[in-house]
């Protein structure tokens, strides 16, 4: 670390990274390199590593993704297990059935968990890379779904209506995802050169925009379901002088990766826990742009 830390109120959201491997392959993951070797993957140093964000940022928002964490869902229960309640907590996978895991499975452990997860955010997209679990399972949860489809390349745009319609019956919320290895601060709050979000207002209700140094979302409605186009930076460290002269790391994402270790960003950078433990707050930069989004959840 060359700067010290800073980072919104309740702390940068913590990334962790289940360690086992999933059975997919999906075109846009960056992350299955990572899990073709798991030598070294350990439980064990995630739990002790989640121990350390609570302590120093009991309020931080966690996030498990992969990977796939319902890959294991007894791994993925102990390590839910070590975040207290005051934490929100996020799954994203894709609920996959298998040999050994059934919909009840997945419905019974959401039931044992639902005082703790805060989302359950599933991968559906226009194009089925992997072997997908009935629809009828996530409109049956007994938590918060929202529905993510990454729109990648050359996307089938005519299809976004069918595939919105695919939802309102279940009244899940959808969010789809720029392609953020391309995103850069130049375009993340381009509207005039993004066939993506031409595209949704030649068919859905525009209500507005909320956006921070790092992502944003741009936020419609489509015949009464809640639809948002996201997009967000590659990476999750801002650096800023502030006017004092003092230049800080500012920090969104914290990872834990599968091997337990704690990183600044979602590069090698590691991240220097003591310093952590001193970091400086700031209210969180995430604000409305333009239109009434009050009546919004995402």
């Amino acid at each position: 670390m060359s700067n010290p830390y800073k980072t919104r109120e309740g702390g940068a959201t913590v990334t962790i990274f289940a360690p086992y491997d999933c059975g997919n392959h999906c075109p846009f993951c960056i992350n299955k390199g990572e899990y073709a070797n798991t030598e070294g993957f350990s439980e064990e140093n995630i739990i002790k590593s989640i121990r350390i964000m609570h302590e120093i940022t009991p309020y931080c928002d966690f996030v498990f993704t992969g990977g796939e964490p319902f890959a294991n869902r007894e791994s993925l229960q102990r390590m839910i297990d070590e975040i207290p309640n005051t934490h929100r907590l996020f799954i994203n996978t894709t609920l996959p059935l298998f040999d050994g895991q059934t919909e009840q499975d997945i419905i019974d452990f959401a039931e044992k968990n639902k005082d703790k997860i805060t989302c359950i955010n599933c991968s559906r997209h226009l194009q089925k890379y992997v072997e997908e679990s009935p629809d009828e399972l996530l409109g049956s949860l007994p938590v918060n779904v929202r529905v993510n489809c990454v729109l990648y390349q050359d996307y089938p745009a005519d299809q976004l209506p069918l595939y919105l319609e695919r939802w309102i019956k279940y009244n899940i919320p959808v969010q789809f995802r720029f392609d953020y290895t391309v995103t850069t601060p130049e375009n993340l709050y381009d509207q005039s050169n993004d066939p993506i979000l031409r595209d949704l207002k030649s068919f859905s209700k525009y209500i507005g925009l909320d956006g921070c140094r790092m992502r944003n979302g741009f936020h419609f409605d489509y015949k009464g379901l809640e639809l948002t186009y996201h997009r967000t930076l590659p990476y999750s460290t801002i650096v800023e002088t502030d006017e004092n002269g003092t230049t800080y790391d500012i920090l969104y994402d914290i990872i834990i990766k599968q091997n337990g270790e704690i990183r600044s960003d979602w590069d090698e950078s590691v991240l220097d826990v003591e310093a952590y433990r001193n970091v400086v707050f700031e209210p969180y930069d995430l604000k409305v742009i333009e239109g009434d989004l009050s009546n919004t959840t995402f």
